[in-house]
Formats: structure tokens, sequence, C-alpha cells
């Protein structure tokens, strides 16, 4: 006898029909999926109406150890990047990881200095500081303005209630007295975080600073400026042990000098007397003056090579930095208005099609279990 065969659908056959039947319940809901997108590509055209323009102006740096002597050029620099010392010999210099450049980007003296930049704006004929823009002159948008009146509410009700607090200490503990930041300044502080960003490549051995303002040169005078303030602050914490070393050397070296400038006066005179007379005593009190002029032109020899030595050091320590790309004004915006649309479009057709498939997927179950 023959055995019956069991007959299988191919799951080509099985994946055409899923989605034949997929493809009807997306026609059947058409006018949903049809409306939903329609109301996203208007919401969006709204929202890329009333979102301030932002232009983006990025600088690309490599940090090296200025290090003629070294054996491995630029590849040192580039390992200190990476968090690798391949410089053993570097013991004069303070090693910087880069894990602390976000860490000075973020501190509030350096963001101080960027909050008082000058920039150019195009509705002032002279240059205002970021502080002055951002608190005085920016005009409020309408989701600046809500973001005001709803999330800001409680804070605008507490300051108005508080009113504003002296924060200015008292000229006799002055010196003792912490920073201490306005408001305004705290709220720049915070918005600066956005504003200016450092991005640390270890890897590939460089750092990419972007700042984003609503105008492209004021972008591009920014990042400058944010690039030149970080290049400062890396060079003080690499240098700051050999510029002190040095500063003691200096020091030493001018008084070592007036010693034997004194010394060398001494002993002159003293052969000039002794050419006139020449006594045991006199004999006895120049020999003291030559030893002393010797001692103090050894020490004067010795302090002036340390001296050499410490500068050279400091120029050994001071990094360089490689501009990779510099800070040029941006040409077109950073967030397009295509680019917010065609995002709220493309966020319509998900949410249409995970509701209108969502829903007929729930009908189903309800179905299967009612007949169950």
């Amino acid at each position: 006898m023959k055995q019956p065969s069991l007959q299988t659908t191919p799951p080509s056959m099985e994946d055409e029909i899923d989605l034949v039947a997929l493809a009807q319940k997306i026609w059947k809901g058409r006018v949903f999926l049809i409306r939903t997108i329609a109301i996203s590509a208007i919401l969006g055209v709204i929202i890329a109406l009333i979102v301030p323009a932002e232009y983006t102006a990025t600088s690309t740096i490599v940090p090296q150890l200025n290090d003629p002597n070294s054996k491995l050029g630029g590849l040192s620099g580039l390992a200190e990047l990476a968090g690798i010392s391949l410089d053993k010999q570097g013991a004069n210099g303070a090693d910087l990881s880069p894990i602390v450049y976000p860490l000075i980007l973020s501190s509030t003296p350096f963001q101080l200095e960027l909050m008082n930049t000058p920039l150019n704006f195009q509705d002032f004929n002279n240059p205002v500081t970021l502080f002055d823009y951002l608190t005085k002159l920016k005009k409020p948008t309408i989701v600046g303005m809500l973001k005001k009146y709803t999330i800001g509410l409680p804070g605008l009700i507490v300051k108005l209630l508080r009113g504003k607090q002296q924060t200015e200490p008292s000229s006799s503990i002055k010196d003792l007295a912490p920073l201490t930041l306005t408001e305004d300044q705290h709220l720049i502080e915070t918005l600066l975080d956005d504003i200016v960003i450092l991005t640390v490549m270890p890897k590939d051995g460089y750092l990419s600073i972007t700042s984003k303002l609503p105008e492209p040169l004021a972008a591009a005078q920014m990042t400058l400026k944010a690039q030149n303030l970080l290049e400062k602050y890396i060079i003080e914490f690499k240098t700051e042990k050999v510029k002190e070393n040095l500063k003691f050397v200096e020091e030493s070296y001018r008084m070592a000098k007036e010693e034997f400038e004194k010394a060398q006066v001494k002993l002159a005179t003293g052969n000039d007397r002794g050419n006139a007379f020449t006594t045991g005593l006199q004999k006895v009190d120049l020999d003291r003056l030559q030893s002393h002029y010797n001692i103090t032109f050894s020490v004067y020899n010795t302090i002036a090579a340390q001296l050499e030595q410490a500068k050279i050091d400091v120029k050994k320590q001071t990094p360089i930095f490689t501009i990779i790309e510099p800070s040029a004004v941006p040409f077109k915006r950073s967030n397009s208005r295509l680019l917010i649309v065609s995002l709220f479009i493309f966020l319509g057709i998900i949410i249409s099609l995970t509701m209108l498939l969502g829903k007929e997927t729930l009908k189903d179950f309800r179905t299967k279990l009612n007949e169950n």
C-alpha cells in the first residue's frame, strides 16, 4: 500500500500569502495612513518654521609634544592622546590625559571666558559678548517662550518672590571668597554645554571642537575662541612644573650673577692695591679674594648652564597644535528645514503603520480567543 504523502506549503508561498495579507491590511487602512502622514507633515512644517536657525562650525586639531630630541617625533603626542606614554624621559613635564580635556572645557573659568567673548551678530553694529546676547539682546522665540512659561515657570516664580541676591563678598574676606556665579551666569554656563562641544578621539589622535549658534560668523568665532583657549589651558597645565623650575633657576641665576660681579670687583680692587704694596698680609687677602672669585664664578657658570637647560625643558614640554581643519564660517544651516519635515513624515509613517497593523493584530488575537 502506498502511504499518503504529506502536502506542505512551500515557504515562499507562505511568505507570499503573508505579504498579500499585509498589503491588504495597509490598503484597508489607507485613509488613516494618509491622514496621519499628512498631519505629521503639517506639524513638521510648523516646527521647521518656528525652530530658530542653527549653524555649526567645527575645528579639528592634533596636539603634539614639541620635543625635537625625541626619536619618536610626532608619534609621542599621538600616543599620549591614546593614554600611552612612549617618552620615558619626559619626567620634567606633567602628563595630561586626554580625558581631562572635556573637563577643562566645562570648567567654570573656561566657560566664563567663553561667555565674555565678543562675537559679531548681524543685528548689531558692534561685537557683543555671548552673555549679553543670550541674556539681554536675543529675541525670544515661540519655543523659548513656551519653555519659559511652562517648564521654567516654577523657577521664574521663585526668582520673582526671592528677588535678586547680592553675591558680592565683603572686602575683608574677598581674598578667601570662592568663585561665585550669578543666576544668569549659571544659566549661560549650562547652555554652553550644548553650544560648545569637545570630542576627543584618542585612537585617531585628534580633537574636534564644535560650536552651534544662530548665526554662521558667530559660530565660527566661538569655535576659534574655544580652540585658542583650550590650547592655552593645555599649555599652562603641561608646562606648569617646568615653568616653576625656570623661575627658581632664574632667581638663583640673578643672585649668583650679583655675587660673582661683586667678587669680580673686589678681586680687581685687591689686585690694584697689591701692585703698589706687596706684603704677606696683602698676599693672603688676595688669595682669599681669588678663592672667593673662583667659587662664585663656578657657581655662576653652573647655574647659567642650568638656566639654559630649564629654558630648553620649557620648550620641550610645550605642546604644539596642528590644525587639521580650521574654523570656517558655515554656509548652510545644520538644522535643515527639509530634514525636519522629512523626519516628521518618517515618524508619521512609522506611527501610522504601527497603529494600523497593531490594531489589526490585536483584533485577530481577540477573534481567535473568542473562537477558542
